[in-house]
């Protein structure tokens, strides 16, 4: 998405009679229909978070653990990503050292959700794999300590950003006011080193961690010679597999834009538009389902909370 707006921004500035701008009806619009699916994809989060929370079994489970970690990063990715749309039509040009925040926690939730799912499937081959070791390696105490060293790794790009601004740039900068896309806040080459050598390293390692740990589930499921527990095998591998294409859509987003725009050049904002829903705010809301309703225990205890919650309210008021 950023990407997209700051090839725009080129675009006008080296000719602004190309320029498409939008109308005031037409931004008021695209701007209360990205709030309005932020509000109800993290509604949907906060009710898997409170399922969570609502029963201590699920905190003791390390599968349980990743995947609110990873509903917990969507919910921050989408407050982010959202405040950041918004402020490109509210206000075009934000304080250089504000703009730094927003970004370096935009980048690092991005980062950390393919490393989030690359730890949910070695959960799962320790599970199906190694079965008797399963409830000494995956301990609560040390899937906390993985998160940590999740958002640790997350940090390091835009941990490296920084640095290189400080280095290149004068302190003035960060008192300036500036549009708040990465290329103007992060504009020189290293910049771009470190964004291109920091995603071809997490999606090479992340996929290599699934196609490892999903050829050797499928293995063990077929050798068991359980039909159930192949199918469990198959259904976990579609899942990862659907949630990281979802995940790696937003890096496609440059060229999709780029492929598109010479042949509807009067839309472009409507192309960036549709491009950014498709692949940062869409994938936000099917990735939580995907999980929570296919796992019968949380779907059950979710029933059961809401179900309490809502009958206790009627009957209070009477």
């Amino acid at each position: 998405y950023f990407h997209c707006l700051s090839l725009l921004l080129k675009n006008w500035e080296m000719n602004s009679t190309d320029w498409i701008v939008d109308s005031y009806e037409e931004a008021f619009a695209k701007n209360i229909v990205i709030v309005s699916l932020g509000l109800i994809i993290n509604f949907i989060n906060g009710m898997l978070m409170v399922t969570f929370f609502s029963n201590p079994m699920f905190s003791r489970d390390s599968r349980y653990i990743l995947y609110i970690h990873l509903v917990f990063n969507d919910i921050l990715m989408i407050c982010i990503s959202v405040t950041l749309n918004v402020l490109t039509y509210v206000s075009p040009l934000v304080n250089a050292s504000l703009c730094c925040v927003l970004v370096f926690l935009g980048t690092t939730t991005f980062m950390i959700t393919p490393l989030n799912l690359a730890g949910m499937a070695i959960e799962r081959f320790i599970a199906i794999c190694k079965p008797l070791h399963h409830s000494q390696i995956c301990t609560p105490r040390r899937t906390h300590i993985f998160i940590c060293l999740l958002w640790v790794i997350g940090a390091i790009r835009s941990i490296t950003d920084v640095i290189i601004s400080l280095l290149t740039q004068p302190v003035s900068f960060f008192r300036s006011f500036i549009p708040c896309y990465p290329n103007y806040l992060f504009p020189s080459k290293s910049h771009q080193y470190n964004t291109i050598a920091s995603q071809v390293i997490c999606m090479s390692l992340v996929w290599i961690i699934l196609i490892y740990t999903y050829c050797r589930v499928l293995f063990t499921a077929r050798k068991a010679d359980s039909k159930g527990s192949a199918n469990k095998a198959r259904s976990t591998i579609l899942l990862h597999g659907v949630q990281l294409l979802l995940c790696m859509l937003s890096y496609i987003t440059h060229f999709m834009f780029m492929i598109t725009t010479p042949f509807f050049r009067l839309h472009q904002t409507k192309i960036i538009f549709c491009v950014y829903l498709f692949t940062n705010i869409l994938p936000r809301l099917l990735s939580p389902l995907i999980y929570g309703v296919q796992d019968q225990k949380f779907v059950k205890q979710m029933k059961e909370y809401f179900t309490c919650n809502i009958v206790i309210v009627k009957i209070v008021p009477s």
